[in-house]
């Protein structure tokens, strides 16, 4: 880095003001706090991490110094919790990314596929024989639950990406068809008991708590309401296929 784009030593002195208050700021918010999930304390917390965030890196830009400790990122924590104490009802949303890496072997499937059941496939409007990966996939995910597709992802020419499982409360069960139009637009982090997530950028991570790996990157679980003797175990890809 040029001595022109360094921050200046006020600049630093600032950063590190700016952290002896967000602690303050964080200190007295735990001290007034009004329960285990008092939003006063977790918006204390994000300030006092962006500061201190702030002020490591202007201190390694400028003197190519770091600091003897670390806040963990937002990221690893659940935003306060809102929802019923005990919920009557529950709803699980799951997102799985995949990247197509080899298409004539999706559509090689997807043929197969219409091969044993011509019928079945023609009547849902799919031509995967046409040689359109779109259509192959409508064949695939047609034939196919979730969960094998998952556990099969390499048969069908596809390559695992990110995944996600939330489980979150409601006070009560949906109508039939109540949310179809819109499946997602409800969820609401807030009213998260707990996540499941798989990723490849945890391989990225150092903690010890995160020693199981999966091909394609560890799995990490946040909940909330566990005993203190009692956590939630790191999941990998298939290990989270099979329990669902």
């Amino acid at each position: 880095m040029s001595d022109a784009a360094q921050p200046t030593a006020a600049e630093v002195r600032a950063a590190a003001e700016a952290i002896k208050a967000a602690l303050d700021r964080h200190l007295a918010a735990v001290e007034r706090r009004s329960g285990e999930d008092d939003p006063a304390v977790y918006e204390a917390f994000n300030e006092l991490a962006s500061a201190a965030e702030e002020y490591d890196e202007l201190l390694y830009d400028r003197y190519d110094e770091v600091t003897p400790f670390e806040i963990p990122g937002t990221e690893d924590t659940l935003p306060p919790y809102t929802g019923p104490e005990e919920p009557n009802a529950l709803s699980v949303l799951i997102r799985r990314d995949y990247a197509v890496v080899e298409p004539q072997r999706l559509l090689a499937q997807a043929q197969r596929v219409e091969a044993v059941e011509e019928s079945g496939a023609a009547a849902a409007g799919f031509d995967a024989a046409a040689g359109t990966v779109h259509g192959a996939l409508g064949v695939l995910f047609g034939e196919f639950e979730p969960d094998e597709i998952a556990s099969r992802h390499k048969e069908f020419g596809l390559e695992e990406g990110d995944s996600t499982l939330w489980v979150t409360a409601a006070d009560e069960a949906a109508d039939p068809g109540e949310w179809l139009d819109a499946p997602f637009e409800q969820a609401d982090p807030q009213r998260i008991i707990c996540r499941f997530d798989v990723s490849a950028v945890f391989d990225e991570e150092t903690d010890d708590d995160l020693d199981e790996s999966s091909e394609n990157g560890l799995a990490r679980s946040l909940g909330r309401g566990l005993d203190d003797d009692e956590d939630l175990e790191p999941l990998d890809a298939e290990r989270l296929d099979a329990d669902r």
